[in-house]
């Protein structure tokens, strides 16, 4: 047997046609979902820097919230994917109506919290009275779609776990002109309407995700693959096991997201002592990290499908060989792009600033990316494979080790110690994320040396 029918099979072409299938999707997908961040961002910074600066403080409050809960509801992709290998597929209509259930819970959740919580937390940050007040505003306005976002995350998952990825990407295509749209009907005042400014951007994110939910809602009544699976029908009783098995495993994945997207927001906070052109270089390579990050994350999520469906139906072997297709393409990325990205360090810099001592500084920083963008190749798809075996804790307390007890405290003893400046913390992170892949890559192993006995004890 040759080495290529050892690590995907003897239909290669097969295994890799059908990752690409369900990845490319996924990734124009979370392009789009980037894109209405982008419009969001330009349109207020062109209503004014007072309108920019409130929805960005809105935003990075708001922002370690719903990953955190998103990372929670995303555990009906693994419960989904199981059963459908496991050829229950009818089970499936059970998780998505608890999911559901869950979504409603943590909106209730926000919606109390920012009632009571979001005025004071805003007033202790010390801005400016009218930034202040857009920045709640423009919360209050996102606020109007937290159900429907909430919700549609659960929808989501149950439609590309069946292989709806395609149809998932067709949706945020098109809520994407809609975003655009009424951003600028709000930002500006449009159509009669008065100027909003960032106010209206957070309204106009509200509105884009009532539209979004609706278009997953027909989705899931009217084509053949979803409607046949009883999500509404049933009892709307609660089952206790079930949620208590939801949680089990949602709970460390929304943990693990909460430990690396607040490292990012800490890291954003003690640039800041260094100057406004720390602060924007910082910034600009965050952005273009985030957006380089979009390929990573979408092997990671379509691992998730992969490995999980293969997991349900006890076929581990097939199991192992999509990992190496995801893997093998991930980690060909993570050779490739952080070195055409170095040679290109200055007209990106350049696509985002343009003072020649904030372009310097920036460079540095793409630099430093370039590492964090290899550790992120190898960390993510990964734990999208142990999301798929439903093996989620270890990837919690990894996140927890890497960026916590490590980045953290390395960031500031290269920082107040070593007197690295502002690249102290990016330093960090490349170390962090390096610990991180390390341990993830150890688990898999073990896991995989697991099931491979578990293959061995079936067949005799």
């Amino acid at each position: 047997m040759s080495l290529k029918q050892k690590l995907f099979g003897t239909d290669a072409r097969a295994k890799f046609r059908h990752f690409f299938s369900i990845m490319i999707p996924i990734l124009i997908t979370q392009t789009a979902i980037m894109g209405m961040n982008f419009f969001d961002t330009v349109m207020s910074g062109h209503a004014g820097a007072t309108q920019l600066a409130g929805t960005s403080i809105g935003g990075n409050l708001w922002m370690p919230v719903f990953t955190t809960i998103n990372g929670i509801l995303i555990a009906a992709t693994p419960l989904s994917a199981h059963l459908l290998g496991a050829g229950k597929r009818r089970e499936i209509g059970r998780v998505i109506r608890h999911g559901l259930f869950l979504a409603l819970l943590f909106s209730c959740l926000c919606f109390t919290a920012g009632f009571f919580l979001l005025t004071p937390v805003v007033q202790r940050l010390g801005l400016e009275s009218e930034v202040a007040y857009i920045s709640v505003h423009y919360l209050a306005g996102i606020g109007i779609g937290i159900v429907p976002f909430f919700m549609g995350t659960v929808l989501r998952s149950f439609i590309d776990t069946l292989g709806g990825t395609r149809l998932t990407m067709q949706v945020y295509l098109t809520a994407l002109p809609v975003n655009a749209a009424l951003n600028y009907i709000l930002i500006y005042g449009k159509l009669g309407l008065p100027a909003l400014g960032g106010i209206g951007a957070g309204i106009a994110t509200g509105l884009t995700c009532w539209f979004i939910f609706i278009l997953f809602s027909l989705i899931i009544t009217q084509h053949a693959p979803y409607k046949n699976i009883a999500i509404f029908r049933h009892s709307a009783s609660v089952d206790k096991a079930l949620v208590k098995e939801y949680l089990r495993i949602g709970l460390p994945i929304g943990l693990s997201i909460f430990m690396e997207t607040s490292i990012f927001g800490v890291v954003a906070f003690l640039v800041a002592r260094f100057g406004t052109a720390a602060i924007a270089a910082s910034q600009a390579s965050m952005n273009f990290s985030s957006l380089v990050y979009m390929i990573p994350l979408s092997v990671s999520m379509s691992m998730t499908i992969l490995v999980g469906i293969e997991a349900g139906a006890g076929r581990w072997l097939s199991a192992e060989q999509y990992e190496n297709a995801g893997l093998a393409f991930n980690w060909s990325c993570a050779l490739i792009l952080p070195s055409l990205f170095y040679l290109l360090r200055y007209p990106i810099a350049l696509m985002y600033v343009t003072e020649p001592e904030v372009v310097e500084i920036c460079v540095q920083f793409i630099t430093y990316g370039c590492f964090f963008i290899m550790g992120d190749a190898v960390a993510a798809p990964i734990q999208g494979i142990l999301r798929g075996y439903k093996d989620v804790n270890l990837p919690f307390y990894s996140s927890l080790i890497a960026y916590w007890g490590i980045c953290a405290p390395f960031g500031l003893f290269f920082d107040y110690v070593l007197h690295h400046g502002p690249y102290s913390y990016w330093q960090s992170l490349d170390i962090g994320i390096l610990i991180s892949a390390l341990i993830l890559f150890w688990r898999l192993q073990y896991i995989r040396r697991k099931m491979r006995n578990t293959d061995s004890a079936q067949a005799n």
